[in-house]
C-alpha cells in the first residue's frame, strides 16, 4: 500500500457551533486522488463529522457533482470488482467509503499524458475508520474486500452509461498491483479483460 504524506485541511464556514467544521485532505502520490478523513467531534453519545462539503471538494480543485449514488454488498472476503472506469462524454470522478467491513481499494492512472500513467494507489477503507478515497476522471478503479459482508457506497459524478463502461484486467502486469492473498470472487468479465495497451 502507497504512503501517505502529511494531510492538508481546509476549513470552511459551516453551520454554527465547531463540530465536523472540515474534512481532511490527504494527498498521494497521483495527482488528483485524494484519501479523505473526517474530523470527529466527540462526546457521551458518539461523535458528529461532516462527510462531504461541495466547497472544501471546489478548494482542493475537486469535482463536487454528484449525479449518483451507488452500493455495493459483498458477502465473501476476497470479493474483487474493477477495475472499472468510463470513457468521454461520461468520464466519472468517484468518492468511495467502506460503510460496513473493510476493503482494499485501488486506482490506476489511465491519463495518456499524466507523468503518473498506469501508476496505481492503494489505501485501506474500513467502516471503523470512516476514511475515503477520492478518484477522478481518468482512473481506473477496483477493490477487494478484507472481510465477510462488506458493504461499499460510491457517490459518483456521471449517471451510469453501459456504452461508456470500460474496464482493465485486476492482475495486469502493466500496472503491478499487490492484492491481498485471499479466495477470490469476481466476475468473469472482470477475470478475463485483456492486455491493458495504452
Amino acid at each position: 500500500m502507497s504512503k501517505l504524506p502529511a494531510c492538508l485541511s481546509v476549513t470552511t464556514p459551516g453551520h454554527r457551533g465547531t463540530t465536523g467544521r472540515k474534512l481532511i485532505f490527504c494527498e498521494t502520490n497521483l495527482k488528483g486522488v485524494y484519501v479523505v478523513e473526517l474530523e470527529k467531534r466527540q462526546d457521551e453519545r458518539g461523535f458528529f463529522a461532516r462527510s462531504f462539503c461541495r466547497q472544501e471538494f471546489e478548494a482542493h480543485g475537486l469535482n463536487p457533482s454528484v449525479a449518483q449514488c451507488n452500493i455495493s454488498f459483498n458477502h465473501k472476503k476476497g470479493t474483487l470488482r474493477g477495475l472499472h472506469y468510463q470513457v468521454a462524454p461520461f468520464e466519472e470522478a468517484k468518492l468511495v467509503r467502506c460503510t460496513r467491513g473493510s476493503l482494499y481499494d485501488v486506482c490506476v492512472d489511465l491519463r495518456p499524458g499524466s507523468p503518473t500513467f498506469k501508476q496505481h494507489f492503494a489505501v485501506v477503507l474500513t467502516e471503523r475508520e470512516h476514511n475515503m478515497v477520492y478518484i477522478p476522471e481518468g482512473f481506473a478503479h477496483g477493490l477487494q474486500t478484507l472481510e465477510d459482508d462488506t458493504e461499499v457506497f460510491y457517490q459518483m459524478s456521471q449517471v451510469f452509461s453501459p456504452e461508456s463502461a470500460r474496464g482493465v484486467r485486476w492482475n495486469d502486469p502493466a500496472f503491478g498491483i499487490e492484492w491481498p492473498a485471499a479466495e477470490r470472487t469476481m466476475t468473469e468479465k472482470d477475470r478475463t479483460y485483456p492486455d491493458f495497451r495504452g
